[in-house]
């Protein structure tokens, strides 16, 4: 081999190795976020290739760093016609729909609980890259869903997207969202600002107008990132599950959303889709929402498409719009414990693609902090809820006259729902109607007692409750032979007046006060009514816990419900117990031990648990999950904390994972805590867990001891 040939071979040699590993430090620092190197080293790096390159032209590649720095400008996008469609999603803001698309998901698959993956909704530019042999071959927008814009030069100088990943799959297209980092987009218009040049509306707009630059040396000027979450085309490699996908993805070096969940049933995704709401700060990109997907590939193409999205998936968008409007009342509303909640009542107002005409206020206290009153214009904001708050005041419109809005005044010292004396209560910040009579209470005691946290009654909302509970006007159809069919309106009494009572009622009790029920129905169908009927029958043979937490004692929730029917054993041994024995439970305590007492010291619920003991309903059922561990077993005796956001399982799922191995799981931690399991994010509690020198395990060692 001549000189030259050898200065070319280790040229070349040397031009991989530096490839490689500026790859590998682009990965570390934009995705990854755990640099190795200083921007200064990695500069070094970066020339020493760009010198080899410039020398030996013939080592240039189209997937080298050295391209992200931009080339030459564009002439023009040329189309490019995806070989799967880009779909948009159907959206709401609504959690109600969400529970609809989740019926109409199960229905097409034949019922059951469906696997969902729950993502963040990145409010950026839809791209597609499209690898070859492991390199970047085109990148494109979206477009119409069909055809898009070949944008291959500008996306070679986003840093966080390779430009070669470890796969040999002769076709692998990835797909996501481009975006301009929160931090980066002030920077970026700050920069603007001082240049005179006009200032970007909002990241999205920033983005869209950089990846639409002929130039890409200004595209390489401005730090956009991406998140890739979805697959398109593919040759030679396949998935099983969209998790699958989002695992897949990070294992070849693309950055994804740190927040997703695999969940069970649509409740779970729900909860996910309202804490990842919350967590929206912790992400550098803007999120507008979360994308909820069947889990499961092979179930896409079995639920198929309508003409413009899927229906294996939806988009539940988050609302941070405000709107202003008159605040015209205040209303009161009573609930289950008797707490007055004060309601605005609005002048109707568009907000989040609704009308909106009522927001909460919270309380009385919250009001005066504010200086809300009557006639004022107030700024509403909706953010996910059903019902928006009212944020602020805008005093310079207050009308002449308003006054402060006084509770007590304002009611009249009574309550609206059964004229029964009201009191201040000072720990609750709240004013109560004492009258447990009230039908107000009565209705939240049962929607609590029939809720899926405590026994779990299916099919009982609030409008068959109402029905039941009070008194109800219906229109029936009569023949008597004589005169033909006539409809007769009759007043039917109220057949529930406690939670004992539903396991009184018949199906001719329900489908009598059935609302929407129309004249005509025939009573010997009574469909509803008759599974209603069937589910309260069922919950007669819960677990303890779930009666426990069914009968609202205060202060007691449903994990303390959980721990009070393991140590006492029975709603007896429990209605026995003194303030002295309650407090040495576990998480119970001198207060909640004697709100315990007093509760069982009221002769109107000692009534209706005796009620419920002649219904037929279990009081002695303990949930003894850990019946069947090992008493040699890792966590059996162990007092186990868990915080921060788990992977693998949901808080719940890992509950009760630890609790089949005999393990108490509680919430708080202190000097009895044994282990600490500490997911993602993990904040005070692992502080204090290792102030105290408790164990923690993270997710992967806490994995590995369940096996």
């Amino acid at each position: 081999m001549d000189e030259a040939a050898q200065n070319l071979a280790e040229a070349r040699q040397r031009a991989e190795v530096l490839r490689g590993e500026l790859e590998r430090h682009n990965r570390l620092y934009y995705v990854e976020a755990r640099p190795e190197i200083s921007d200064r080293e990695f500069d070094r790096l970066m020339r020493e290739l760009q010198d080899l390159e410039a020398a030996h032209p013939e080592l240039a590649a189209p997937d080298s760093p050295t391209r992200r720095v931009g080339g030459a400008p564009i002439e023009g996008f040329q189309p490019v016609k995806h070989a799967v469609p880009m779909m948009s999603l159907d959206n709401t803001y609504s959690l109600e729909e969400i529970r609809e698309f989740d019926a109409r998901v199960r229905k097409a698959l034949g019922g059951g609980a469906v696997e969902y993956v729950i993502e963040p909704k990145v409010d950026g530019v839809s791209i597609s890259l499209r690898y070859e042999q492991g390199v970047l071959k085109v990148a494109a927008t979206r477009g119409d869903g069909k055809t898009g814009d070949d944008i291959t030069a500008n996306a070679r100088t986003i840093r966080s997207i390779p430009l070669r990943i470890p796969t040999v799959a002769p076709v692998l297209e990835v797909r996501g969202e481009a975006y301009l980092g929160k931090a980066a987009f002030e920077k970026l218009n700050r920069e603007r600002g001082k240049a005179g040049e006009p200032l970007f509306a909002n990241p999205r707009n920033a983005t869209a107008g950089s990846l639409k630059q002929l130039d890409p040396k200004v595209v390489a000027a401005r730090p956009l990132s991406a998140v890739l979450y979805a697959v398109g085309a593919l040759e030679g490699v396949e998935f099983e599950t969209q998790a699958d996908v989002l695992r897949g993805l990070q294992k070849l070096g693309f950055p994804v959303a740190k927040l997703w969940w695999e969940c069970r049933g649509i409740e779970e995704v729900i909860a996910r889709a309202q804490e990842l709401q919350r967590r929206e700060d912790e992400c550098d990109y803007e999120m507008d929402g979360a994308v909820v997907k069947v889990n499961r590939l092979v179930l896409w193409r079995q639920l198929g498409t309508t003409a413009k999205a899927p229906r294996f998936a939806m988009a539940y968008k988050y609302s941070h719009e405000q709107a202003q409007t008159v605040l015209k009342a205040i209303t009161l509303q009573v609930g289950r414990t008797g707490v007055l909640t004060p309601v605005a009542e609005l002048e109707p107002v568009e907000l989040a693609g609704s009308t909106i005409s009522r927001a909460t206020l919270h309380n009385e206290d919250e009001i005066r902090r504010k200086d809300i009153r009557v006639g004022d214009t107030v700024v509403i904001e909706k953010a996910g809820e059903v019902i928006p708050a009212v944020v602020e005041v805008v005093a310079d419109k207050r009308p002449r006259g308003a006054r402060p809005f006084d509770l007590r005044a304002h009611a009249g010292g009574m309550c609206p729902e059964c004229g029964g004396e009201i009191v201040r209560d000072p720990q609750a910040a709240a004013w109560r109607c004492e009258n447990m009579n009230c039908p107000a209470q009565i209705r939240g005691r049962i929607e609590h007692f029939a809720s899926r946290g405590a026994m779990n009654i299916d099919g009982f909302g609030e409008a068959i409750i109402e029905a039941l509970s009070s008194e109800t006007q219906v229109v029936d159809a009569t023949d008597d032979g004589l005169f033909g069919k006539t409809r007769v309106e009759k007043v039917l009494p109220p057949v529930v007046h406690d939670v004992a009572d539903l396991y009184a009622l018949t199906p001719e009790m329900i489908e009598l006060r059935r609302p929407n029920r129309a004249a005509t129905a025939k009573k010997a169908e009574m469909k509803l009514a008759g599974k209603l009927c069937a589910a309260i029958a069922v919950s007669k043979n819960n677990e303890l816990w779930r009666l426990i937490h069914g009968l609202g004692i205060p202060n007691v929730g449903e994990g303390l419900a959980r721990t009070l029917a393991l140590e006492l054993g029975s709603l007896d041994a429990l209605m026995a117990a003194d303030a002295e024995v309650l407090a040495k439970v576990r998480d119970v305590g001198e207060i909640v031990a004697q709100s315990i007492v007093e509760f069982f010291d009221n002769k109107r619920n000692l009534a209706v648990i005796e009620k419920l003991r002649i219904a037929g309903v279990r009081f002695n059922r303990v949930e003894r999950v850990a019946a069947g561990a090992s008493r040699d077993g890792f966590f059996f005796g162990k007092r186990v904390v868990i915080t921060g956001t788990l992977q693998k399982f949901t808080r719940e799922q890992a509950q009760e994972e630890l609790r089949k191995r005999g393990a108490a799981v509680a919430e708080t931690v202190g000097k009895t805590t044994h282990l600490l399991i500490a997911g993602a994010e993990a904040g005070s509690k692992l502080e204090k867990a290792q102030k105290l020198r408790i164990p923690v395990l993270d997710e992967a060692e806490f994995l590995r001891r369940l096996e």
